[in-house]
Parts: structure tokens; sequence; C-alpha cells
């Protein structure tokens, strides 16, 4: 009778066991679903047809004329924490992005660990319970790509050349030239200050940030049909894009020491309704992007630390404003035209600002423009 009532208890307290950890699987696996859900859903915002498109037009200048003002004053109410190492682009500090050794610079290539652990724990168990497809964590962007080529009225008239893209006679997806005015503007400017302490962005990979279907804050998981089904997405809208043309608006130097150059529009369809069409086509990506909709900007470099010849404290950010000023004297008013949306997946962490390994799909912008 006391074996049979030990194995009773045994078998309850088995039944228990299994019950709970049934119990814990499935509350694991809800919460997975629901956070999943509340991920990756986000509401489509519409752009309002009630303002002419012109009104639409002057408005988002005036938008962008004052986003430019703000990261212009950036330097000034922030001070150069460049200097201190601080943090940079996707919280994290220059020693994370930079190895420099021996006078050297080296990006550091690193895998982008964006799954949260809740979202790696739901692969695991869609894999114990479903069998589902396996998911991927990637991060996906949606860029535009600049072909730039001197404009009769450039204020740059060395010749064919141009600051971003190969002539306009050759294809837009042709790998670019190295030579090109405003690549070496900038290095005229930065480079006797800061040979061993500036990164220069690949001139071949000059680009404006329209979209993330996906990014760090907010990672969002898709198989590879969803990938697919993303970039067929990004090719409709695409088709109905018309290329832009764009003028330099001016130069600027944050606070991360990030030389980024300001744009315009002059013609084509305007930034704001390029990213409302992309967030219609890409119901999935996270609802916060990481830029304003009117702004239109590209990177041309990255200050390290301090100059070779130090000035001191007291004119640190007046020496910086005088380089930034030299520059725009030379590159305020260069003329470029956009002609191409490309769909850009990252497998190193900013892969796009530190040559490293992604996957690109192209798409030429299809509107024709009377």
């Amino acid at each position: 009778m006391a074996m049979m009532a030990r194995t009773r208890k045994f078998w309850n307290h088995s039944k228990a066991a299994a019950a709970a950890l049934i119990w814990v699987s499935s509350a694991i696996l809800f919460y997975c679903v629901l956070q999943m859900a509340l991920r990756n859903s986000s509401p489509i915002n519409h752009p309002s047809s009630s303002a002419s498109s012109s009104d639409a037009s002057i408005s988002n200048a005036e938008k962008r004329a004052i986003i430019y003002e703000k990261m212009a004053r950036d330097l000034d109410e922030h001070g150069a924490a460049f200097l201190k190492h601080g943090e940079t682009s996707q919280s994290l500090s220059l020693s994370d992005l930079f190895a420099i050794k021996d006078g050297s610079i080296t990006p550091i290539l690193k895998l982008p660990f964006v799954v949260r652990l809740p979202s790696l724990l739901c692969e695991l168990m869609f894999y114990i319970f479903v069998q589902s497809t396996r998911f991927i964590s990637r991060k996906s962007f949606i860029l535009l790509y600049v072909v730039a080529n001197m404009f009769p009225n450039s204020v740059v008239r060395n010749g064919p050349g141009n600051i971003l893209q190969a002539p306009m006679s050759l294809p837009a997806w042709v790998i670019l030239p190295m030579w090109s005015p405003g690549r070496e503007a900038v290095r005229s400017v930065f480079l006797p200050y800061f040979d061993k302490m500036i990164w220069f962005q690949n001139s071949t990979l000059y680009h404006f940030s329209m979209f993330h279907a996906s990014h760090h804050i907010a990672p969002v998981l898709a198989t590879e049909y969803e990938i697919k089904a993303e970039a067929n997405a990004v090719k409709a809208v695409a088709e109905g894009l018309c290329p832009l043309k764009i003028v330099l608006d001016r130069v600027v130097l944050t606070s991360t020491g990030v030389l980024l150059g300001c744009w315009q529009v002059t013609s084509g369809t305007d930034p704001v309704t390029i990213r409302a069409k992309l967030r219609s086509a890409l119901p999935r990506a996270p609802g916060k992007q990481l830029y304003d909709a009117a702004i239109l900007h590209t990177s041309f470099a990255r200050l390290l630390g301090r100059p070779n010849t130090s000035p001191e404290e007291a004119d640190e950010t007046r020496f910086f404003h005088d380089l930034v000023t030299r520059l725009n004297n030379k590159l305020n008013g260069f003329l470029a035209m956009v002609s191409e949306l490309w769909y850009v997946e990252e497998f190193d962490v900013l892969a796009l600002a530190l040559d490293g390994k992604m996957k690109v799909r192209k798409f030429q912008l299809g509107c024709s423009q009377t």
C-alpha cells in the first residue's frame, strides 16, 4: 500500500509538473505572438490630399530649412562630443565603430544583434511547437541612391566630373569613379587637420536614408519570402516616383562629428511623399522611423578625434565652424540628380557607413516628367 501511495503521489506530481510546463510554455508562446503582432503592426499614415502639390513642396522645403538650421546649431549647443569619444550612430561610441592603430583607421564590422530576447525566445518556441519557417534577423534600409551630374548652372565647373556619381551618360548602377569634386573638396579642407582622425564615407555609397523596413530600435523579423515581398513593394513604389533634381543647401558638422550634406529639392517627387508611399507599401515596418520625413541628407565624413594642431579649448567650436564655412564656399549650390531607389539589407552594423557586408536591390525611378 505504501508503495502504491508513493507511486500515485509521484504520478500526480509528474502530471502537475507537466501541466505547469505546458501552461508556462503556452503563456510564453502567447506572449511572443502578442509582442510580434504589436511590433509588426503600425498605422499607415496617408498624406493629406487637401493641399496642392505646389503648397506641399513649399511647406516641405521650409521644414527642411528649419531642420538644417537646427542641425547647424547642434555643435554650438552640445559642443564637440566626438572629442570625448561620445555616443554616435545607433547608440554606439566611436570606439565601437573604429579602431585606430599606428595612425591607421579600421572600421570594426560586427554582426547586427537586433533580435531582442523575447523575439529570440519566440523563435525557439515557434520552432518547438509549430515548426514554423525559420525567421531571420536582418536590418533593411530603403534609401535613395544619388546619381549626380553637373548642371550648366552649377557652381562647380571642373569638367564632366561630379560629386556623387558617374556622368549621366553612364548606367546609374555602374561602379563610381574615385575622383569627384565633392569628395576632393571634403578631403582638401579636412584632411590637412585630421589626417589620422577622419573617416571618409565611401563616395560610391553616398546616399540618403529614406525609410527603414527594420532598425536597431524596433527590429522586424522576416522570412526570405517576406523580404522578397518587401523588395517587390519597393520596386512598385519606385516605378511611380519621379527623378529628383536636388541642390546642396549647406554642409553641417554635428556634435557627434558627422559631416553632413543637407539638400533641397528643386523638382521631382518630394521625400515626404516618397516616405509616405514606402510607409503604405511596407506596413510591417517600425512605426517610429529614425529621421524626419522631410529631411534629405547624406554623410560625407566622420571626425574621430582632435585635429593635428589642437586650438585652444575656447576656440575649438570656432575652428570647426571655419572649416565648415570653407567647405560650404566650395560646395554650396551644387546640383545633382537622384534616379534610383535601393533596397539594402545590412549584414554588418552600419554596413553602408563602414563598407560592410550588405545586399543591394536597385530600382529605377520610373515616372517620366513632362
